[in-house]
């Protein structure tokens, strides 16, 4: 291969890429950002019904002296807990990937 080929190849690539997120690149990103809001609401509304009936199968199968539906009444306020945090957590947890990916 030619030197001055690649020296003429080597001095059109760009030395540095720097492109971040913004809010204007697309239209919509407002209506978005309020629809991904409002799912986030949803989701942690239904966790909460979720926790409140695994609550109330864990109780009756407590008493009932059934340890099958006790045991499915823990596991279902685990997984509830679990999916409230997800929920809650969403936003923190992406921006924490954003900011070790931007660090790579």
């Amino acid at each position: 291969m030619n030197i001055d080929l690649l020296l003429t190849v080597v001095s059109v690539l760009p030395a540095e890429i720097d492109i971040s997120p913004n809010d204007s690149g697309l239209p919509g990103l407002p209506q978005l950002k309020t629809i991904v809001g409002a799912v986030m609401t949803f989701g942690l509304a239904l966790s909460v019904l979720a926790l409140l009936i695994a609550a109330v199968v864990w109780g009756f199968g407590a008493n009932s002296a059934n340890p099958h539906l006790a045991s499915r009444g823990k596991l279902g306020v685990l997984i509830a807990i679990g999916a409230a945090l997800i929920c809650g957590a969403s936003v923190a947890l992406v921006n924490f990937a954003w900011g070790v990916g931007q660090s790579v």
